[in-house]
């Protein structure tokens, strides 16, 4: 047992109101995290380890820790000694009787936990509130092994405890609202945000993040797309700060397996099953990062740096000269793309309905080159040597010469089969045709040509000229030089391409959506708040967007097209859409575009 004097009554902060002796159990990574931001707030805290030699080497670890904050100037040397001396570890469970609260951070394994429960139960007074941190399983198993389950909530803080804002507090049916309400301000005290949450599989950030990561395994594995294509896809069409096949390397194989498992254990989901990958992997060691090899192969055991593996180089043959450019369409996209082809330098010819429409997009594109223009980020030779390249026309025969046509008209898979079919006549033999759909099969736009080996897959992402990626989609008629030729021509145009094949939402959509999707359904189950989800996956996963702030900004409508889109190709139950989200487009409540959706925009 390691004893430490208390400091002066004016070394501590005063928002101890609640719960001025913490308990800590299990002092890993995460548990001594959190032992030490609770001493910051001026609490004692009791630490506990199964046995002297690792409660030595817990006080140890928040000795080197707090050493590491001194030395980054984040703390004086004084306020270290201040908060080391609040801290007590001991080997001893008994002592956790003084704690008004008793945080666990045992192994995730669900009878080491309840064992763990009824013990503190018996050892702690009736009025003490015992928390479990948890990441996946079920609180109110875990209170009912204990006489108190009005008394036990899941705390669920994120790694690493001192640096992660967020804290997601768990409420079983029984928990009392007087502790959820002291819990959460608990976590207030420590500056960290808490979010509530109900009990269910993975409570927010988990039960949505992985779902995700679950399917972007089972992506992989059907060789699908490969995994830097993946990656790359979540991390440039979606703003992600790492792709999903990365931080499955990162949170652990082994650990997401255990996750998923205790997740389909409770909803008997499909999409929770563990894809078999993970399993293969976890029987194999190859656990991640922390192993050295996972979906990568790392410079060393705990390394972050990815070594490239030897692959036998596949030839690719050499892609069709383009010179030319069409672009169909007068909409954002379609002058976007027209905007990125002219200032690579190629001519372009936008087409729309009418000479007008033509004009308007041509002049949206004059706009949009002047505002880079105004930011410093373009010059006006730039732009007038673009603007120079663009021809406005209101009739398809003025692309018979294009060496590459894309059409970005209206999303609706009768209107491009008709246009596609336009263009096979217009067009000189050898020529690109490109979709830039988002969710409709390729190759239904292919047949209605006479020359399907000639139709890619082209999907930019919106704003097309400030988005980095391009999803080209091959069809099983897709002749090879004609992906090399997309393939090249991303590269001119300076964006990332990443190839797969033509099945519902290609990577992005067809990974994000039943994401969206499942975050609706918390808010239909009345689980969380929509302002809760947000704040949780902004906090706990880095995102840029909550899902419904997504949402609203995608249009709820284009969601819940891509979702039907989605749920009659794979059959997948999880994957129909939630009724929430069509009864909210069904009333005209579209998001931003319509000033309501999720949120009221029309009073911020």
């Amino acid at each position: 047992m390691t004893e430490h004097a208390q400091p002066s009554e004016h070394s501590q902060p005063s928002h101890t109101q609640h719960f001025p002796v913490v308990a800590v159990v299990g002092l890993g990574t995460m548990g001594a995290g959190i032992a030490e931001i609770t001493a910051r707030s001026g609490r004692r805290v009791i630490g506990i380890e199964a046995d002297e030699a690792s409660a030595t080497a817990a006080f140890r670890r928040i000795e080197e820790s707090t050493a590491h904050s001194v030395e980054r100037s984040r703390m004086t040397e004084q306020d270290r000694a201040a908060l080391l001396a609040l801290i007590t570890v001991t080997h001893e469970l008994g002592a956790a009787a003084e704690a008004q609260l008793v945080i666990e951070e045992v192994p995730e394994q669900l009878e080491l936990k309840r064992s763990l429960f009824a013990e503190l139960d018996r050892i702690c007074p009736p009025e003490t509130v015992l928390a479990t941190g948890t990441t996946a399983l079920s609180v109110t198993r875990i209170a009912a092994a204990t006489q108190r389950p009005e008394r036990v909530i899941g705390l669920h803080f994120f790694n690493p405890a001192p640096v992660m804002q967020l804290v997601e507090v768990v409420r079983t049916v029984l928990t009392g609202t007087e502790v959820a309400e002291q819990a959460a301000e608990f976590a207030r005290s420590l500056g960290k945000s808490p979010v509530a949450a109900g009990d269910r599989p993975g409570f927010i950030v988990n039960g949505l993040l992985f779902a995700y990561l679950n399917q972007a395994a089972a992506m992989f594995e059907s060789r699908y797309a490969t995994r830097e294509d993946i990656d790359a896809a979540m991390r440039l069409g979606c703003g992600l700060p790492m792709g999903p096949l990365a931080l499955l390397d990162l949170i652990g194989v082994d650990t997401a397996k255990t996750v998923l498992e205790a997740m389909y254990a409770q909803s008997h989901d499909r999409l929770h099953a563990p894809a078999p990958i993970l399993g293969q992997l976890a029987a194999a060691g190859l656990l991640g990062r922390k192993t050295g090899r996972g979906f990568y192969t790392y410079a060393g055991p705990g390394s972050s740096q990815v070594v490239a593996e030897e692959h036998a180089a596949a030839e690719r043959v050499a892609g069709r000269t383009v010179r030319s450019v069409g672009v169909c369409g007068s909409g954002t996209m379609a002058t976007g793309i027209a905007e990125v082809f002219a200032k690579a330098g190629f001519a372009v010819t936008l087409v729309a309905r009418s000479q007008e429409k033509a004009d308007r997009a041509k002049a949206a594109l004059a706009k949009s080159l002047q505002r880079m223009v105004d930011k410093g980020r373009s010059t006006e030779a730039v732009r007038d040597a673009a603007l120079a390249l663009v021809t406005a026309s209101g009739t398809l025969e003025d692309l018979a010469s294009a060496d590459l046509v894309l059409e970005a008209v209206a999303e609706d898979l009768a209107v491009k089969q008709e246009l596609f079919a336009t263009l096979d006549k217009i067009c000189k033999p050898g020529a690109v045709l490109a979709t830039t759909t988002s969710s409709l099969p390729v190759i239904q736009c292919a047949m209605a040509t006479g020359r399907p080996q000639d139709v890619v897959g082209m999907h930019f992402f919106n704003p097309a000229p400030a988005m980095k990626l391009v999803e080209v989609v091959s069809t099983v008629l897709t002749a090879e030089d004609v992906t090399a030729t997309v393939l090249e021509l991303c590269a001119t145009v300076r964006k990332h391409p990443v190839e797969c094949g033509d099945r519902a939402g290609f990577i992005v959509n067809a990974l994000l959506f039943p994401y969206l999707n499942d975050a609706v359904r918390m808010i239909e189950e009345h689980y969380a708040s929509v302002d809760d989800v947000d704040t949780a996956m902004k906090l706990g996963c880095g995102y840029p967007m909550g899902p419904f702030a997504l949402l609203d900004v995608v249009g709820l409508d284009v969601s819940l097209t891509i979702e039907k889109v989605l749920h009659a190709e794979f059959r997948e139950p999880g994957l129909a859409p939630a009724p929430l989200l069509e009864h909210l487009v069904a009333a005209g409540c579209l998001g931003r575009k319509t000033g309501r959706g999720f949120r009221d925009h029309a009073r911020r």
